[in-house]
């Protein structure tokens, strides 16, 4: 069996290349991913490093390890979703040989056994040109991650022969995983209705397809309805990153019967020409082909949109949070004295500090940042309340636990230990502040604890009534914004600290969609050298059936992007439920630039392969092909 899975390889590798593209680049991204992880696990600090440099230095440690222990995940989902479509077009494409194998006495195990054979067979070969990418990965992922400011400049990844071993382990069971619904179709071909030539013989609708379809529909449908009895902002981006990945999954099962609506498209756009006619009829006629298609650039598009969009809300809820919640008019940089036309200021000096407590028996350390407040002029300027304990007690030797340490832990009332600059003192926990979207604002502490010219400071100004803030803002001078402007600048600076995520996840799904559609395509072509020959024998020119199929990409590609766009819109829409109750006003980013650069990006990726592969298929005379079958 072994021997005739290597020939089935061999003789179709044009049919199965995509498939071990995609073993390959994941092998070679967990091998890489491992590898980066490991060395994170033993951060590298020098010795002189001040504690909260350090401290920072190992968070970004933790946070590149996040990072790519999500590439490992994104990898090993499309890689297993790349070999199940690439296994499932190869056994519509194989039905009559599968019929022959099965006249001659095949039975179902030895159809299955032939299929997990061979897609072993295609890890071996993905692993084998998984290691040098691995290699390669390892340092263009280490550059990238410094490069976004998550690892030091002197960060390096030493070699680990636990990363080999567990990525071929991974590229071996991506394989044999994908394989497991077409090795159970295939063994479900009689040999009479593979060797017909009806097209109904294989639906292109099957049950597990109709299953995992409406399954995963239905999961989304509840997640979104859910979503938008949510209550909070938090709840909404939660749910959200659900239904990106049901709401794709659902879609790219259930493809199959938006297509045929959409293959009138090219009709409609291009009436009365011949080559739109054909093409309308090639969508219509092959279901299974466009939806094979369709399929990457809908989860492609899910997935990039919704995490984009998701991204860009929590910023603008930053921004628009940190709107409602301050009482003041203008932001200044620096110590602002009060005047006849001021209300009330707030000074706020950020430090570095220290934070030490007992969790149970073991003693925990935090290192981040303090705001020094009068707890007075701080609750005029600012209309967020603790939920636990009172501002008013923020004196002498006492901590406010802030929005950004909200859910570590703290208890009222208990006592910790702090260092600030030079001073060492144990204080206690006076009030817990709400969690909110933005984490930047740790703890409070009195301004009478922070030393003399030491950290940043900034004052919050509320104006008397009636009074122009840009005069005031002109008097005072300086660093002068005002609120909104403030506000606006909170929400850029998290979303410019998501981008590095984001780039680095959007490459890697990136590729893999591009892998997943030229290898949708190419396999497309091949089955299709009668077809086109037919065409040619009919009168149409080499030029025309080239057009015939790069219209039919491109209308698929329409399809593809516009249900991906339904999805990232189901995901989006708890989100701006979720600001809507929380904030009073819907909150939503929604990525149109990069929507318009995937769309331009597939349409010429996607067109240029159909055309380059049809103008391949009818390279030879029509006579040669339509004189013999296979």
């Amino acid at each position: 069996m072994l021997k005739m899975s290597l020939g089935a390889v061999r003789d179709r590798w044009h049919l199965f290349a995509g498939a071990v593209v995609a073993v390959a680049l994941g092998v070679g991204l967990v091998q890489s991913a491992l590898q980066v992880m490991a060395a994170t696990d033993r951060p590298q600090v020098p010795t002189g490093v001040p504690a909260i440099e350090r401290a920072r230095i190992r968070e970004g440690y933790a946070g590149a390890a996040t990072l790519l222990g999500m590439s490992v995940m994104l990898a090993v989902f499309l890689t297993v979703f790349i070999v199940s479509t690439t296994f499932g077009s190869a056994v519509v494409q194989r039905r009559r040989e599968i019929g022959l194998l099965r006249l001659i006495g095949a039975q179902r195990g030895g159809v299955r056994l032939m299929l997990f054979c061979e897609a072993l067979v295609l890890g071996v070969l993905g692993i084998a040109a998984g290691v040098p990418i691995g290699l390669l990965g390892t340092w263009a992922q280490s550059k990238l991650l410094i490069h976004v400011g998550m690892l030091p400049p002197w960060f390096h990844a030493p070699w680990e022969n636990g990363a080999l071993w567990a990525a071929a382990t991974v590229g071996l069971c991506t394989a044999l995983t994908g394989v497991l619904a077409a090795a159970w179709r295939a063994s479900r071909i009689s040999a009479l209705e593979a060797l017909s030539e009806l097209p109904q013989t294989l639906p292109v609708m099957s049950g597990w397809r109709w299953f995992w379809g409406i399954s995963a529909a239905g999961f989304t449908v509840l997640m979104v309805i859910a979503a938008q009895a949510a209550r909070d902002f938090v709840a909404g981006l939660v749910i959200a990153l659900v239904v990106m990945i049901s709401g794709s999954v659902a879609l790219s099962q259930l493809s199959p019967l938006v297509v045929p609506f959409a293959g009138r498209l090219p009709g409609l756009v291009l009436r009365g020409s011949l080559v739109a006619e054909l093409a309308r009829a090639g969508v219509l006629y092959a279901v299974r082909r466009s939806a094979a298609t369709a399929a990457p650039l809908i989860v492609l598009v899910a997935l990039l949109v919704g995490l984009w969009g998701t991204f860009g809300s929590q910023a603008k809820a930053v921004g628009e949070e940190q709107r409602q919640l301050i009482a003041a008019d203008l932001v200044v940089g620096g110590v602002v004295a009060p005047g006849n036309d001021i209300a009330a200021v707030s000074v706020q000096t950020t430090v570095p500090v220290t934070v030490i407590r007992m969790q149970g028996k073991k003693k925990q350390t935090t290192y981040s940042d303090a705001v020094g407040i009068d707890s007075s002029a701080y609750q005029r300027t600012h209309r967020l309340r603790p939920r636990k304990g009172s501002l008013d007690q923020l004196s002498g030797a006492t901590i406010a636990i802030g929005p950004g340490m909200a859910a570590e832990g703290y208890k009222l009332g208990s006592t910790v230990t702090v260092v600030i600059g030079a001073k060492r003192l144990a204080v206690k926990v006076v009030a817990l502040m709400p969690e909110t979207p933005d984490v930047s604002e740790n703890f409070f502490v009195p301004r009478s604890l922070i030393p003399p010219s030491v950290g940043r400071t900034e004052s919050l100004v509320a104006l008397s009534p009636g009074v122009d803030p840009a005069v005031v803002g002109a008097r005072l001078g300086g660093d002068v914004q005002t609120v909104k402007e403030w506000a606006e600048a909170r929400g850029e600076a998290q979303l410019r600290g998501n981008t590095g995520l984001f780039a680095v996840l959007m490459g890697l799904a990136g590729v893999y969609a591009a892998v997943a559609v030229v290898n949708a395509v190419v396999m497309a072509a091949a089955d299709r050298r009668r077809e086109f020959a037919l065409d040619r024998m009919a009168g149409l020119t080499r030029l025309q059936v080239v057009g015939v199929a790069a219209i039919e990409s491109l209308t698929v590609v329409v399809v593809g992007v516009f249900l991906g766009s339904v999805v990232a819109a189901a995901a989006l829409a708890g989100i701006a439920s979720g600001t809507a109750r929380t904030y009073g006003v819907v909150v939503v980013a929604v990525p149109w630039k990069l929507l318009g650069l995937i769309l331009g990006s597939a349409l010429v990726v996607v067109g240029s392969t159909a055309a380059l592969t049809a103008w391949t298929a009818t390279s030879r005379p029509p006579i040669t092909l339509l004189s013999g079958r296979e």
